[in-house]
């Protein structure tokens, strides 16, 4: 499977970059490219890396988000994960790797909020 990636300008100032399939040994230079580009453009506020279409992600993968995060880290920008989809999520806590980013909570394609009894 290929991945693709959309950026995205969010209210102040975020710069979001959603990838979308998987990231592994032949896709993972991707996810460094986008971000290296959005520093390269200038210092955003903050940039957001929403995961919740990843469907897969190995330790290659990792090890790009990881760079990633150094690399914003080093400008002075703050890379956070969102709504990462139950694998990256899992992923991310198997390699202790969660708090690092921020610790989201994963995405639930399925959810719904839940109406309380009582409430």
């Amino acid at each position: 499977m290929s991945l693709s990636i959309v950026q995205s300008v969010l209210p102040g100032g975020v710069i979001q970059i959603a990838p979308r399939g998987e990231i592994d040994v032949d896709t993972a230079y991707e996810v460094r490219e986008a971000v290296a580009e959005v520093l390269a453009k200038g210092r955003p506020s903050r940039i957001e890396l929403n995961m919740r279409l990843v469907t897969f992600i190995d330790s290659v993968g990792i090890s790009a988000l990881v760079a990633g995060f150094q690399t914003a880290e080093v400008s002075g920008v703050k890379l956070v994960v969102t709504e990462p989809s139950r694998f990256v999520h899992r992923q991310l806590w198997v390699t202790g790797l969660l708090g690092l980013f921020g610790a989201p909570e994963p995405y639930f394609a399925d959810s719904t909020p839940q109406v309380l009894p009582g409430a």
